[in-house]
């Protein structure tokens, strides 16, 4: 059984930093993409923030360019979200996603982690 737990949320003012982790546990062959979706209040469906393939190969929404980086470490398939200079409108909770392959012959399959509360106050 595979699992995703994000670490890392929590309540920040604006401008500040915080750093999201994403450990993916379990039986796990391959992971491709690892990423980070949020859904903010009152919004229906989650919004792609970043993600990262296993070669390292990175997209970001528009809204965070220049300010959220993407990182992993395939080794202990984990991946980070570094959130700097963050707005109230960054104000969600934050979903890690990872693409995998729990055994050699399965098919791909999308997991999500649980998560993460991101609050930045004004």
């Amino acid at each position: 059984q595979v699992q995703l737990v994000e670490s890392g949320g929590g309540l920040v003012q604006a401008g500040g930093s915080l750093r999201l982790s994403c450990v993916a546990s379990g039986s796990i062959f391959r992971i491709d993409v690892m990423g980070w979706y949020r859904q903010a209040p009152g919004n229906d469906e989650r919004e792609l923030v970043a993600r990262i393939t296993d070669s390292s190969v990175t997209n970001f929404a528009d809204s965070v360019k220049g300010r959220f980086t993407i990182s992993r470490d395939n080794a202990k398939n984990t991946v980070y979200l570094q959130m700097n200079s963050l707005k109230p409108e960054d104000t969600a909770v934050y979903y890690c996603n990872a693409n995998l392959v729990a055994y050699r012959g399965n098919p791909w399959r999308d997991y999500w982690g649980q998560g993460t509360q991101v609050t930045v106050s004004s």
